[in-house]
């Protein structure tokens, strides 16, 4: 009896001993012997090992009211253990990153794991024009660790200080320190708007040092700046003007 094909070799399990790595690009495995991780409740798809999860929901009282109030945060689960695991969400591809004494601004929809040396929290994207603020708000990851986040397809990194720089904000993943950001009303012009609009009116514009990682897809996800997007732009409520990393 033997089993004849390539499949078992070409989907063997990678070797690498780094604490986060890419088995391929929509499945991430974790070194668990590097300390304990933060990840998505429900991301776990198979482990190797002695890996046990708890969950911790919305990471505490005060993150849980937060999250209940914007819309926005990260339904996690702690993991600790020895052994590999292995995590994913909906066959979305992954995006690695190593944060050394530095932080970045991400959606919480696209948070799957983090090195728990790594300290999150909700915050609030500061609004100067009080007048059209419905909430602009994002989750923090800060310190020196591991991040992984997933992205719908490929994305891309933009250099905001190369030039001016807008996204839609439902395809808006993450910006790192460094970055501003304000919103563009772009009506298009009074014809555009009679005709029914282009879909692109309210945009997100960056400046200062740094990147945003843009994601090639405009879905609507619950929480944060793109839930804040989708209820101005249906005329039930404001989005605000605001810059990165108010608390």
């Amino acid at each position: 009896m033997a089993i004849h094909g390539s499949l078992f070799h070409d989907f063997r399990e990678n070797v690498s001993t780094d604490p986060f790595s890419l088995q391929n690009k929509k499945l991430l495995k974790i070194q668990m012997g590097h300390g304990p991780v933060w990840a998505k409740s429900g991301s776990m798809v198979a482990y190797q090992g002695d890996v046990r999860f708890q969950n911790r929901g919305s990471g505490g009282l005060n993150k849980m009211l937060k999250s209940a109030v914007t819309g926005e945060g990260v339904d996690i689960m702690e993991c600790t253990g020895v052994g590999e695991l292995f995590v994913a969400v909906d066959a979305a591809e992954i995006q690695i990153m190593y944060l050394e004494n530095d932080l970045i601004s991400v959606n919480g929809a696209n948070v799957l794991a983090f090195s728990a040396s790594i300290e999150w929290d909700i915050h609030r994207i500061k609004a100067r024009g009080a007048a059209m603020t419905g909430g602009l708000y994002n989750v923090s990851l800060r310190g020196t660790g591991y991040v992984a986040v997933t992205t719908k397809g490929e994305p891309v990194a933009l250099d905001v200080a190369s030039a001016p720089t807008f996204a839609d904000a439902q395809a808006v993943v993450l910006w790192t320190s460094g970055v501003t950001m304000d919103i563009r009303v772009d009506t298009g012009g009074l014809r555009s708007m009679v005709r029914g609009g282009t879909g692109e009116m309210l945009q997100m514009a960056f400046g200062g040092q740094g990147y945003v990682l843009v994601q090639p897809s405009e879905s609507v996800v619950s929480g944060g700046h793109q839930e804040a997007s989708g209820r101005s732009s249906r005329g039930s409520g404001g989005i605000g003007i605001g810059s990165i990393l108010g608390d």
